[in-house]
């Protein structure tokens, strides 16, 4: 009987490292770095627009050229999102289902509002990236934008950015939706530290603000493009006759 005993915690801790739900953390981690890589290059994308025409046509065309490749990362990155939100809801399920014994003596883990909206907040984001990808790149929602050219015969991609969010509504919804993204990171860049076993309570309130930062960071990239569209910044091209 007492040998019994004095196995338990020998076996909680074997349990604990085998334990498939910290592959599944890994995992998020992994597709979390994923997703946040292609927004810091998006965004450097985005701004080039402010550059004028020719910097952000020409940007596109390069990226058009490799097409495979191009249409690779996209796969992976939808790959990745998909992934990424079904193990946080596997995972969201886990916990809700499991004693919190285990998690007594983490009282640095603070359940903030964007950690309780995470599922949430994905798959908005998900359904987001699903309609951008129509717009900007299939052109489905957008027919003229399959027309339109600059002066070089490329596509132009300024132009269709001016006239998309000159569109309010639609800039709205797109501010909504990165403020939505950034949300999620704010809290998911933090927790993906944690699930790599960086993360402890000295440490994490520097991981907090350095979330909130490249959070806000994202935000203000993203979101300056259809602001300045809409307040008239950037504006159409005129073209000479």
């Amino acid at each position: 009987m007492a040998t019994n005993i004095a196995n338990k915690p020998r076996q909680g801790q074997s349990s604990v490292l085998f334990n498939p739900s910290i592959g599944k953390k890994y995992l998020m981690a992994i597709t979390g770095i994923i997703a946040f890589g292609y927004l810091l290059g998006h965004m450097g994308g985005n701004l080039l627009v402010f550059l004028g025409q020719g910097a952000i046509n020409g940007y596109a065309e390069s990226l058009h050229a490799i097409p495979a490749a191009l249409w690779a990362v996209r796969i992976i990155l939808i790959l990745a999102i998909v992934i990424h939100i079904w193990i946080g809801i596997k995972l969201a399920a886990e916990n809700s289902s499991a004693r919190p014994v285990a998690y007594t003596k983490k009282t640095f883990v603070k359940a903030s509002l964007a950690s309780r909206t995470m599922w949430l907040s994905g798959l908005t984001i998900l359904a987001f990236l699903i309609y951008h990808l129509l717009h900007f790149t299939v052109r489905v929602t957008s027919p003229e934008f399959q027309t339109l050219v600059d002066s070089l015969g490329r596509p132009d991609v300024y132009s269709m950015v001016v006239r998309g969010f000159s569109n309010y509504a639609l800039s709205a919804f797109y501010i909504i939706a990165v403020f939505l993204t950034c949300f999620h990171l704010s809290h998911g860049i933090s927790s993906m530290f944690q699930s790599l076993g960086i993360n402890n309570p000295r440490l994490q309130r520097k991981l907090d603000i350095g979330a909130m930062s490249f959070s806000a960071i994202l935000f203000l990239g993203f979101s300056s493009v259809p602001v300045a569209v809409m307040l008239g910044y950037v504006t159409p091209v005129v073209r000479s006759l």
